[in-house]
């Protein structure tokens, strides 16, 4: 298998995707954008999850397509993105069409980053005037920046994300099958547990790795026993986190072959994160086709499908933890400044 031009999701044709980040407070939005409305599900097996009309998204429900899907920092207070997204894309006369009224149909999902060494003005700590929450300003900024081309690491809705000893961050991938269908990944990694086998460099994802695009060091040369230790996000009480991911083809599916891609996909997310679907993480998927191509052999094409939306995801899981960049008052390392240059 090979990636698509630029390794990210926006290979797969139709979609766009916004970055939007305020670095004082760590933390940020992302969005993901349908040029025209796509057939979108969604599968959520972590036990804290935060989310914005997900029920909507069941493959019995009415609506079928989406026009965005955000990811955003915050806990709760970061499904305000979306209102921001929703209003905006109304400005533009997108939605769900009820006779002449539009309704942007903008899922969105949370996760927790409000204690990683921000400034969170915003959460009530202490009595005093509350401060409004910068998210329905960012969801706005974050569509307006939509583009093919956009940075990964340390921004938008990883901007603050931390997993079990290294910082996180917003990672990316793609897969171009034979077929010329294309598969992509968006994730915030933001995981109790960790994305690196025990205390190595080496990524849980190294068997997916194509080249070297988040250090191409594959397995490590030995699997001590310590290798497969829980290793979580406790310090000392546990600190919820959540990596919330996008999963994206081209090729036509109904929504509920859009649900079973979104839950294969949750495959990739267990083989990059250990442990993964913990109490404490809302691990939540969604899956999005934007129908430019037929499979060929639909019966067939669609395993395949699955299993690539899971190695596309682990992909990009490892190269939002790989890209990471340092900031002041961090509560953990990045993974380069902890192992250095590959």
């Amino acid at each position: 298998m090979i990636p698509g031009p630029a390794n990210l999701i926006t290979d797969v044709p139709g979609l766009l995707v916004g970055n939007a980040t305020d670095h004082a407070a760590k933390t940020g939005v992302t969005v993901v954008l349908a040029e025209e409305p796509a057939v979108a599900s969604v599968s959520v097996m972590g036990g804290a999850p935060g989310t914005r009309e997900t029920d909507l998204l069941a493959p019995e429900q009415t609506v079928e397509r989406v026009d965005a899907l955000v990811l955003s920092g915050g806990s709760a207070f970061g499904l305000e993105s979306a209102t921001g997204v929703m209003h905006a894309l109304a400005e533009r006369g997108r939605g769900f069409a009820i006779g002449p009224a539009r309704v942007p149909i903008v899922p969105a999902a949370i996760l927790f980053d409000l204690l990683n060494g921000g400034e969170k003005d915003f959460v009530a700590t202490k009595p005093g005037e509350p401060v409004e929450p910068p998210y329905r300003a960012l969801g706005r900024k974050a569509l307006s920046a939509a583009t093919r081309n956009f940075a990964l690491g340390s921004v938008g809705a990883g901007a603050g994300a931390t997993t079990a000893g290294l910082k996180g961050g917003l990672g990316s991938a793609s897969t171009r099958l034979p077929s010329g269908v294309t598969i992509g990944a968006i994730a915030a990694v933001n995981a109790v547990g960790s994305a690196t086998v025990g205390d190595t460099a080496h990524f849980w994802a190294a068997p997916f790795e194509i080249g070297d695009e988040f250090g191409g060091l594959g397995w490590p040369p030995i699997f001590v026993p310590e290798a497969s230790a829980v290793r979580t996000k406790f310090a000392p009480e546990p600190l919820a986190a959540t990596t919330i991911a996008v999963v994206a083809t081209d090729a036509i599916l109904t929504k509920a072959q859009a649900k079973r891609l979104a839950v294969a996909a949750h495959d990739g997310l267990a083989r990059a994160l250990w442990p993964a679907h913990t109490p404490y993480d809302g691990d939540l998927v969604f899956a999005v086709a934007t129908g430019r191509r037929a499979l060929p052999a639909p019966d067939r094409d669609l395993i395949v499908l699955s299993a690539l939306a899971a190695s596309t995801l682990a992909r990009a899981i490892a190269r939002g933890v790989f890209l990471a960049s340092a900031a002041e008052n961090d509560p953990y390392p990045t993974w380069a400044d902890r192992f250095g240059a590959p």
